[in-house]
């Protein structure tokens, strides 16, 4: 339990399209949290190096290329925007084509650490809700309370879907169906920091839950973790 003044640092990890992102950005407004998109970091660095045409098989130049560009995170009426080089890309980075390339930026190693220095200086001081893949486990490994929250792969499907198609974009359910599969895939077998549950992280399969059960269920967690 939380016996500190300090509010814990949460860690929500899991596969493409569970949901995290979401559901952590609700938790973070009831609770009064700070919410860090770790994602949205490795969707900015996929966009520069898609619009200067970089061979993303090449590690060292986005390794580069990493070290090389200012990644800031900042609020604007309680929504996170990314800034990358002092641009606001937080559109930009939701496209199909960065979803589809982000795993193959995020598993280089050297653009991981550059990422990693920046996202655990954001939470260094606690009362931070965290999502990722490997955060629970590599991030901030001592965060005080630590979910893996999944879904089925066509419950995912379905979800990243539904939100494509709200901002105007057609998708095919069955080739996003596959590209999921291929991005955990690549998550969970990359050498650095690999898409898995940490050994303390309570399992959240949000299949047949409704996003408000999910948050509900998460905020408890929060509280029998670190006593609210």
């Amino acid at each position: 339990m939380q016996v500190t003044g300090r509010k814990p640092a949460v860690a929500i990890d899991g596969p493409a399209g569970a949901g995290k992102s979401t559901v952590a950005r609700q938790v973070s407004k009831d609770l009064g949290y700070i919410y860090i998109d770790t994602g949205a970091m490795y969707r900015a660095i996929t966009v520069k190096a898609l619009r200067l045409g970089y061979n993303l098989s090449d590690e060292a130049k986005l390794t580069e290329l990493a070290e090389n560009t200012e990644i800031k995170l900042a609020y604007k009426d309680h929504t996170q925007v990314i800034y990358m080089d002092g641009e606001d890309v937080s559109a930009e980075i939701r496209l199909p084509l960065v979803s589809q390339n982000v795993s193959l930026v995020a598993k280089v190693p050297g653009v991981r650490i550059e990422m990693v220095k920046i996202q655990r200086d954001l939470a260094i001081e606690g009362g931070v809700i965290m999502d990722g893949r490997d955060i629970g486990t590599y991030v901030l490994p001592n965060a005080e309370c630590k979910i893996f929250l999944t879904a089925s792969t066509s419950e995912r499907a379905k979800r990243r879907a539904k939100d494509l198609e709200a901002a105007g974009i057609e998708v095919d359910l069955i080739q996003l169906e596959k590209e999921i599969i291929t991005r955990d895939e690549i998550d969970s077998t990359r050498k650095m920091a690999p898409l898995i549950k940490a050994e303390d992280a309570i399992l959240i399969d949000s299949s047949n839950l409704s996003f408000d059960e999910v948050v509900e269920t998460i905020k408890e967690c929060i509280t029998q973790k670190c006593g609210g």
